[in-house]
């Protein structure tokens, strides 16, 4: 029976512990001592992991004129859709410019921190097994020995089986049960009282603290500040998605105006090179001097150099596109916007955007509970700081059999022989110095947290007031350089038609190109910054996700679970996805830029 016990215990060892990852090598020799570390274990990029780079195929790049263009297959993407796809790549959150350190997993990483403060409160079973065999050398009166004397030793055999059950209770109490039995054997031929011999014993224990430590608050603590912090990784995530989205919305709209400003530097290349053909037909039939073609040839290719510069950065902001998405940098199509920007102004009400973030800002309420959780710590330590007083009580029944030197076996009954135990230990450093240290130092990071929390809402009203002014500066803006791009247009022709009859030279004509190109980049550029600014003050307000019908769902897996790995394992929360957005911006049925394209372009070669 005792050796059964023992096995049982090692099996419900291996029951309860998690598996163990097979696949991995020790990496110490086997020695029975390992040897000191005296030079650098650096191991070569072969013998590393794994990790293999997406196939991608070769990226496209700018081409000359004089060489052919490849014309790629286009993907019309609407903004929804782009939204959609990033959020159905976001395991890891991206923005503009990299990761945003988050992902999926952090708020269940977090979460399982709870289960482990609350693990304090689970009860404790262990049993110990020992057996022994000793002989304990002892001196003995002995005649025939010459000094009288001798030693020798009886040899001894016992087996100390010890099982105890405790249990820490939320007032900070602990509760125990502890049983023992210890027979043991005499290989002897002196007569003993009894042998062998079987002492046992069970004792009741409970330890309650009077002041350190004593009740419900003080002890549920470190199961608060789990679960505040399971609530900022979440918050941490929800802002890390908000960003995500508001990226996409800016690459997506930077996207569409990169796209506009190569069609314009296009427009201006065309428009410089078919004046440079006129202005060498002048000269040849002498009605332009030299110095004429000269600039007409300059400005062609100072176009050129602009329109390849415009078309450098429309695959730049493409690319830039696709890895908020998650796509490859390059997989033979083209992202083609197909989402219109929006040219209608958005009346914001102040005062409910101010009580909206102060609601729903992300900052804001991880700043909350930064403080939340310093207020529990600070309860905490207020305890902490008090002397340590513990109410002390047992009770306990002692027992004894065994068989005596004539063969009779003698047992004790039960409740012969109880004992018990009271008292009240204290334990206090003189002066309490590092409690009280503690306690200075939370009561100075809550004062700390209060002021962090007051800055973030000063500075959250600063962010906000910028966003208010900006939308309203872009839209100003928009609406000026649409009037000159119009007037721009107009400039172009009448200045094209009063070259071709000699009554302006041509600097002017270049120079009402060159102002409407600027003109009209400066139309989109603007209303772009509008759209942008938009999602801008959303992401601010901490209102972007629920604007476009974005939430979280948790997601579970199945892990070991209290009943050890032979039963059914249980289900535990794995990751924190967002759901995909539901549709609210418009579709076209033409790329984004085509809404700003003239219906007449200007400029020679259209006569």
């Amino acid at each position: 029976m005792r050796t059964f016990c023992a096995i049982l215990l090692c099996l419900a060892a291996w029951f309860w512990a998690p598996p163990h990852d097979r696949s991995a090598r020790a990496q110490e020799p086997c020695r029975p001592i390992l040897p000191e570390q005296k030079c650098l274990a650096i191991r070569s990029p072969s013998q590393m992991r794994c990790a293999h780079l997406p196939a991608v195929g070769v990226p496209t790049t700018v081409k000359g004129p004089e060489e052919a263009q490849p014309k790629l297959p286009a993907y019309p993407m609407t903004l929804d859709e782009a939204i959609r796809i990033a959020l159905e790549n976001s395991e890891v959150i991206r923005v503009l410019g990299g990761t945003s350190g988050r992902t999926v997993y952090d708020p269940a990483i977090a979460n399982t921190q709870i289960d482990r403060a609350r693990a304090t409160f689970d009860p404790n079973f262990a049993v110990q097994n020992r057996f022994n065999g000793l002989r304990y050398p002892t001196a003995e009166l002995d005649a025939a020995a010459p000094s009288g004397v001798s030693i020798n030793g009886d040899p001894v055999h016992d087996y100390d089986m010890a099982l105890g059950v405790s249990k820490t209770t939320q007032m900070g109490g602990n509760l125990g049960l502890d049983v023992r039995t210890n027979p043991t054997t005499v290989d002897t031929t002196d007569p003993l009282l009894l042998n062998p011999s079987s002492r046992s014993s069970v004792d009741l224990s409970i330890t309650q603290p009077l002041l350190q430590g004593f009740g419900r608050q003080a002890n549920l603590t470190p199961i608060v500040l789990a679960r505040i912090d399971t609530e900022r990784s979440f918050y941490q995530l929800k802002f890390a998605v908000q960003r995500e989205v508001q990226s996409v919305i800016e690459a997506y709209w930077a996207l569409v105006y990169s796209r506009f400003d190569a069609w314009v530097r296009q427009e201006q290349t065309q428009q410089g090179a078919w004046a440079s053909t006129w202005a060498t037909a002048k000269f040849e039939s002498g009605r332009a001097n030299r110095g004429e073609v000269v600039q007409a040839k300059s400005s062609e290719y100072n176009f050129r150099v602009a329109q390849t510069s415009a078309e450098a950065r429309v695959l730049q902001r493409e690319q830039s596109l696709r890895d908020i998405l998650g796509l490859e940098p390059f997989d033979g199509v083209e992202i083609v916007p197909v989402t219109p920007l929006s040219d209608q102004r958005v009346e914001v009400n102040w005062q409910n955007t101010l009580l909206t973030a102060e609601r729903n800002r992300c900052d804001l309420i991880e700043l909350k509970l930064v403080l939340d959780s310093t207020e529990r710590q600070l309860q905490l330590a207020r305890n902490t700081a008090l002397p340590s007083v513990d109410a002390v009580a047992r009770y306990g029944w002692n027992g004894l059999e065994g068989r005596t030197f004539s063969g009779d076996y003698l047992a004790a009954h039960p409740g012969d022989f109880p004992g018990w135990q009271l008292g009240i230990d204290v334990s206090m450093p003189l002066g309490l110095r590092q409690a009280r240290a503690d306690l200075r130092r939370m009561e100075l990071l809550l004062a700390r947290d209060r002021a962090n929390l007051h800055e973030g809402l000063r500075q959250a009203s600063h962010s906000l007031a910028q966003s208010y002014r900006n939308l309203a500066q872009y839209y100003q803006e928009y609406l000026d350089a649409k009037t000159a791009s119009e007037l721009g247009v107009e400039n172009v022709i009448v200045q094209w038609e009063n070259y071709k009859l000699g009554r302006e030279i041509y600097l002017n004509f270049l120079q009402a190109v060159t102002s409407w190109g600027n003109a009209a980049s400066a139309e989109v550029q603007a209303l772009l910054q509008y759209n942008a600014e938009l999602a801008a003050l959303e992401l601010e307000m901490g209102t972007i996700l629920e604007t476009h019908g974005i939430a979280f769902y948790e997601e579970g897996f199945r892990s070991i679970g209290p009943a050890g790995r032979l039963a059914h394992d249980h289900c535990y929360p794995r990751s924190t996805p967002p759901t995909l957005n539901g549709n609210r911006y418009p579709t076209g049925n033409e790329p984004s830029e085509r809404v700003f394209i003239p219906a007449e372009l200007p400029g020679p070669g259209r006569e």
